[in-house]
């Protein structure tokens, strides 16, 4: 459930009361008085994420300036309908998912430490043939965020949004390229491996093999990856999202700083299929979500 609180002209009130109930999707609006030394009342409603966009279009019609309301997700402990004007709570809201690509579209600090660790974690999982450091470095990886923010930025048609985004993704994964590739050199310089190391020997050469996998995994992967976006649960599917980009990204690298240019081409080729495909598939969803808000939002 959404909660909005909005501070108006009383003389304004009633007619934005009432452009409110006209949505069909906001219910149980107060009105309390103001300060004695403001002019004025604030209402306070809940309304229904399917409608939350349509709200704030009446709100922007009317002039009213940004600090002058404020628009926020609530809990509902209890009751729980199934059918009532407060069920729902967890339904789809534009107006959240712009907000949230936004906040991850930049190239953030923590960002990019976050992909130089995986990149650590996973140029030795390759290196050293340790699936397990390859899972440890997917759940470390935060690559989620801008794929997401691309794909709301595609949808939306914001240019800058999904430029941006995409930036930040490509920062990061030139930056585990980078990583992983100074790893799996220096290793060879200090004589920890030897001068005939290959990489292509280990049981993870097969990330850089092309075939139905390569389709499969990222397309399923974008799904989950735009539905752990918009519930904020990125931190726990992330995990399923970085399995198409940070081994491939992680054996690009070790396989370049070793010298093994084919075997960084094949490892390429699979990272930029998954890349398009995740953003191809996320994108979708959203597509599908935001018809499905539309039509939930129409009066019956």
């Amino acid at each position: 459930m959404l909660r909005l609180r909005l501070a108006v002209e009383e003389a304004r009130a009633n007619d934005l009361a009432s452009a409110l109930e006209a949505t069909g999707g906001v219910h149980q609006i107060v009105s309390m008085s103001r300060e004695p030394t403001g002019a004025g009342v604030v209402l306070e409603a809940d309304l229904l994420p399917a409608v939350a966009d349509q709200v704030l279009e009446v709100i922007r019609d009317r002039a009213i300036s940004d600090d002058s309301y404020l628009i926020t997700r609530q809990e509902v402990i209890a009751p729980t309908p199934i059918q009532a004007p407060i069920a729902g709570g967890s339904e789809f809201a534009w107006i959240e998912v712009m907000g949230e690509a936004r906040a991850n579209a930049r190239p953030l600090g923590r960002y990019l430490a976050l992909m130089a660790v995986a990149a650590v974690l996973a140029a030795t999982g390759v290196i050293t043939d340790n699936p397990i450091l390859i899972v440890g470095a997917m759940a470390v990886s935060p690559d989620l965020l801008p794929i997401c923010a691309a794909c709301v930025g595609f949808v939306a048609g914001r240019v800058r949004l999904a430029r941006r985004a995409l930036v930040t993704l490509l920062l990061g994964i030139l930056l585990t390229w980078a990583v992983a590739a100074f790893v799996a050199w220096g290793l060879q310089v200090l004589g920890i491996l030897t001068a005939d190391f290959q990489v292509d020997e280990g049981g993870l050469h097969g990330l850089a093999h092309i075939d139905y996998s390569t389709v499969l995994v990222p397309l399923a992967a974008g799904v989950a990856a735009m539905l752990s976006f918009e519930t904020r649960a990125a931190s726990a599917v992330g995990v399923a999202i970085s399995v198409t980009t940070i081994p491939a990204s992680a054996l690009f690298g070790v396989s370049l700083g070793l010298g093994e240019v084919s075997v960084s081409w094949e490892a390429a080729g699979v990272l930029g299929i998954n890349v398009a495909l995740l953003l191809l598939s996320g994108s979708m969803t959203l597509v599908f979500q935001t018809f499905l808000a539309r039509r939930r939002a129409q009066p019956a």
